[in-house]
């Protein structure tokens, strides 16, 4: 069958001035007059979030999501036109004292509340997943980050591997696709780039600080060679009213399964 699957951080503008509900009334709008069958979100913080989602992508009858205090357990939600068969969040472990040392307070915190939600759909699984934002642009060995990453990649992996069928795996990685973390991880767990080669910077570089380069950080994967992509585009490039609908661009990619 044919599976066309995005992935979107939706959030990342600072809340001051970021026209929170008109931006995702339309993402939702985007979606819901396109051909995509599963929509991957992050940053979906808050039930405020996840209801302009929903109502504004009404033909998304499936929501896949796991429930915490103030919104979406790791602000992660997948809404699918096709049938879901299961859900489950699967938390990253918390970091040693040692990897989290460096870190400022509040990356620390976030970092607890981090992971992997599986959406299960006839006879393929779809991975959703975020890690913890870099925020100093640096994804060297000697980087504060980088065993902290190193420690959710691994995870990941894992929630891949116990879910036993072909996976899909998107999401805001924020690691750099030219870092050794990438391309260990690639070596690791056997994972595909539904983009292949070609991986144009997915963070807009009006949002970053003086010279900083975008970078590619959020990706498409795919677990076994049997899936095939059929075509593959950024979404959410270009800019709408007042400035873009995200601070990331999105990945769509349709697939043959």
């Amino acid at each position: 069958m044919s599976l066309t699957v995005a992935s979107l951080n939706t959030r990342g503008i600072p809340l001051v001035g970021s026209r929170l509900g008109e931006r995702y009334a339309a993402i939702g709008a985007v979606f819901e007059a396109s051909d995509v069958d599963v929509a991957n979100f992050q940053e979906v913080l808050t039930y405020y979030h996840l209801r302009r989602l929903v109502r504004s992508m009404p033909s998304y009858r499936f929501v896949s999501f796991r429930r915490s205090a103030a919104g979406p357990a790791g602000g992660l939600v997948t809404l699918s036109r096709t049938a879901i068969t299961g859900t489950e969040y699967r938390r990253f472990p918390i970091p040693p004292a040692a990897d989290a040392a460096d870190l400022p307070r509040l990356s620390r915190l976030k970092a607890s509340l981090k992971g992997s939600l599986v959406t299960r759909l006839a006879g393929v699984s779809v991975v959703n997943t975020h890690l913890l934002a870099n925020y100093d642009g640096d994804w060297s060995e000697t980087n504060r980050f980088y065993r902290l990453h190193q420690g959710q990649l691994a995870a990941v992996g894992r929630h891949v591997d116990d879910v036993g069928q072909p996976a899909i795996v998107c999401g805001d990685f924020n690691i750099a696709r030219d870092s050794s973390l990438y391309r260990d991880f690639i070596r690791d767990t056997g994972l595909l780039d539904a983009f292949g080669d070609d991986c144009p910077p997915t963070f807009h570089a009006a949002y970053l600080a003086p010279g900083k380069a975008s970078r590619c950080i959020d990706f498409l994967l795919l677990s076994d060679p049997s899936i095939t992509v059929e075509a593959a585009e950024l979404t959410f490039t270009a800019e709408a009213g007042p400035g873009y609908l995200s601070d990331h661009l999105g990945l769509q990619v349709r697939l043959s399964l």
